[in-house]
């Protein structure tokens, strides 16, 4: 019998396109693992992340990073986070859980989720037509992070860095919100 072997691929099969001097692209390597925070756990949680990471607790609306840079947690509701790490780890969640000491819950989420990252000059000017959210600096400065609808479909949306968003969306949709997000690049470029 043949030994198959199985190699994760990504879902839009690495997107990328540049229009004018803004790019969107599939960032197939970022890894997604939630945590979610037990009943009463906020404050362990917090010694644990600091000790383990560097890192602090973001609060509502923000997100953090790791004393190396290599991961970024965002608040993304109520007990609950998510870790981005920029490479990609099969069994990030396990690791997660054991840096945390078992003061929360970990899910492994990278295949649930579409990222893409839009930079460049006209990237906050082509979220801004399908996006509720006010994304100017002085409300949504970097680090600040929201759950939203971009053309009906959820999304989380980052503000990495200037002219610089990280936007993940439901897998399922993946095909659509790509063709969403370009086509409002298009009409604005």
């Amino acid at each position: 019998m043949p030994e198959l072997q199985l190699k994760a691929q990504p879902l839009l099969g690495g997107f990328r396109t540049v229009i004018g001097e803004t790019e969107l692209k599939e960032l197939a390597e970022l890894t997604i693992v939630s945590i979610a925070i037990p009943q009463h756990g906020e404050e362990a949680l917090t010694s644990a992340i600091a000790e383990a990471y560097g890192a602090s607790m973001p609060p509502p609306g923000e997100s953090t990073l790791s004393t190396n840079g290599k991961l970024r947690f965002l608040w993304t509701a109520r007990d609950q986070l998510f870790v981005l790490i920029d490479e990609a780890c099969p069994n990030a969640a396990d690791g997660v859980s054991e840096k945390l000491t078992g003061k929360a819950y970990t899910t492994q989420q990278t295949d649930n989720w579409i990222t893409l990252r839009l930079a460049g000059t006209k990237a906050r000017e082509a979220l801004e037509r399908i996006c509720p959210i006010d994304l100017h600096p002085s409300v949504f400065p970097q680090g600040r992070v929201a759950r939203t609808v971009m053309e009906h479909m959820g999304v989380i949306i980052l503000h990495e860095r200037a002219d610089t968003f990280l936007l993940l969306s439901a897998s399922s949709t993946a095909n659509s919100f790509v063709h969403a997000v370009e086509t409002s690049l298009q009409n604005v470029s």
